[in-house]
């Protein structure tokens, strides 16, 4: 069994919840309330903004060119191609990009970013790669499975962001990430097995957090 293949067996539960988030089920049949992906798109961008930090410190701990070469990629096109696509994409919800720039992350937001880079900065690269990963994992296959349903892909709000992470290109970035999770396990003792294992498991814990903070438009309890 290929690494990522336990990696997926161990969370398939919480997996499978975050598949079946009222926020992610809504978007594929056209009834999330617009407010609740306006928030979403708020918190992703910032999220973005720290995930493209990821990739810098994936560049500087490759040990290969082409895996240096590979994640310094990945920064580029997050930082001057998604991010740019996100600032279209968010007019459609009269999102600034003020708003975007000076917008405060949620309590979920920020746990959730904070342990990413805390992970990404202390830890392997195989551990950087075990916290990214569920992200664009996840994304890639709710993308293709949202796709699949009729029409979801030709809605006015949420189609242009389903047909974005079912598409080949987000596809071979995700399976690229998978592949490397592969390369970078092997040969590895079972204890920093079952590390990579707890990383993986815990972002993918917060993936369903992110979908949740989204879907309540959960921010810090007011001081009022």
């Amino acid at each position: 069994m290929k690494f990522s293949q336990r990696l997926y067996a161990k969370v398939l539960p919480i997996w499978n919840r975050n598949h079946t988030h009222p926020f992610v089920l809504q978007m594929g049949d056209g009834t999330l309330e617009k407010e609740k992906f306006r928030f979403y798109m708020i918190q992703d961008y910032i999220y973005l903004i720290e995930y493209a930090k990821v990739f810098a410190l994936g560049a500087v701990k490759a040990t290969d060119l082409e895996t240096m070469g590979k994640f310094a990629a990945l920064l580029h096109s997050t930082l001057n191609e998604e991010m740019e696509l996100h600032r279209q994409y968010a007019k459609r919800f009269d999102i600034s990009v003020e708003e975007l720039e000076t917008a405060k992350p949620s309590p979920t937001t920020l746990a959730y970013t904070h342990y990413m880079l805390h992970v990404s900065q202390n830890g392997t690269l195989a551990e950087l790669v075990s916290a990214l990963l569920p992200c664009m994992w996840s994304y890639w296959e709710i993308g293709k499975e949202l796709n699949q349903r009729k029409g979801a892909s030709d809605n006015e709000f949420y189609g242009e962001w389903i047909s974005m992470y079912a598409s080949d290109e987000f596809g071979q970035l995700a399976t690229w990430c998978i592949d490397l999770i592969d390369q970078l396990a092997e040969g590895k003792p079972e204890s920093e097995l079952e590390k990579l294992e707890d990383i993986f498991l815990n972002t993918t814990r917060f993936e369903y957090m992110f979908w949740d903070m989204a879907y309540q438009e959960a921010m810090w309890p007011t001081d009022e």
